[in-house]
């Protein structure tokens, strides 16, 4: 996923970077607003960051994911985000022809890391609320910790592959950051990276909240004892990380959508196809500048975070050890 796309036989020979079309009011908004996205990102996953590797309580199987995706969104604030909508703003590439391959490689191993990541989180809620014991039993933050380190070792060496050892990778053209990538590659990537991982998330979240129901109808047709209280609230809990961790799936896909959309629809060929696809992607990295939001307002444990770390009281002895559930 990246700013344009072509096939090799595609010739930029006569590209040429326009001159600025809007005012200079309008260009200045459009460099505040580029300023403001890029902060509150980076910001943003930062703070959750903080917050989970702090807090001892917080460092939950669940989390852990949380965890790796707020890295991969840091990594997209700090190096997509302003170079793609730099982009666009100005029409022309100027940060030479290094820069380009490392923020196509940083692109491309942040979508890899979030989609990987938003599986694992439905496969994890899967096991959690269709396995209890078993999950209970052997999926522990140590093993979430390998999962998660196998996760982005693959998508560091996928993606390391895919870019530069099958010679795919270019950037030729005279203000252009473009990458080619021939028709077998580019539907490898479109299964590993989108079909085949999004089919799953679907499938196994649909299977997720059909449990989700039943255990609530079950919960309110019965007489639960006080004896079986304490499983109840385990229960409970686990049901409502899978609703609210399903919000975050939700609007990963609906942010996904949009880019492989106008790419399946839209001709290559079409004169509109680039411009529209690179429009479209935004709304994916804007992802990564919506989660720190969903946390802000469905998890009371990033609240509570939140307080303590702007009262700067993370800084106190022992306060990793402070209560944020």
């Amino acid at each position: 996923m990246n700013l344009t796309a072509m096939n090799q036989t595609d010739s930029c020979q006569e590209y040429f970077c326009p001159e600025r079309s809007v005012s200079l009011s309008v260009y200045v908004i459009q460099y505040v607003a580029t300023a403001a996205v890029t902060l509150l990102t980076v910001c943003g996953n930062l703070l959750v960051i903080i917050s989970v590797s702090h807090f001892k309580q917080l460092h939950t199987p669940a989390n852990i994911l949380i965890l790796s995706l707020a890295v991969s969104d840091l990594l997209t604030g700090l190096f997509v985000i302003p170079f793609h909508l730099i982009l666009l703003i100005e029409t022309c590439w100027s940060s030479g022809l290094l820069m380009c391959s490392f923020f196509n490689f940083v692109t491309f191993l942040a979508t890899s890391v979030s989609v990987n990541t938003v599986t694992q989180i439905a496969i994890d809620r899967f096991l959690a609320l269709t396995y209890p014991f078993f999950y209970s039993e052997k999926i522990s933050p140590t093993v979430m910790c390998i999962a998660t380190l196998f996760n982005w070792m693959f998508s560091l060496l996928y993606n390391f592959t895919l870019l530069f050892v099958n010679g795919n990778f270019t950037a030729v053209c005279p203000g252009v950051c473009v990458y080619f990538i021939d028709g077998v590659s580019s539907l490898i990537d479109l299964l590993v990276v989108f079909l085949v991982p999004c089919t799953l998330i679907i499938i196994l979240y649909t299977h997720v909240f059909v449990i989700v129901k039943k255990h609530v109808t079950a919960i309110r047709a019965l007489q639960v004892h006080k004896s079986t209280s304490k499983n109840r609230v385990s229960d409970k809990s686990e049901r409502k990380a899978a609703i609210l961790l399903g919000i975050l799936v939700f609007v990963f896909l609906l942010c996904l959508l949009p880019y492989y959309i106008c790419s399946l629809v839209i001709p290559s060929n079409n004169t509109y196809y680039f411009y529209v696809r690179d429009v479209s992607v935004i709304f994916f990295y804007l992802n990564s500048t919506i989660n720190p939001i969903i946390y802000a307002l469905f998890y009371p444990w990033f609240q509570k975070s939140l307080k303590l770390i702007f009262t700067f009281k993370v800084f106190n002895k022992d306060s990793s050890l402070m209560n944020v559930m």
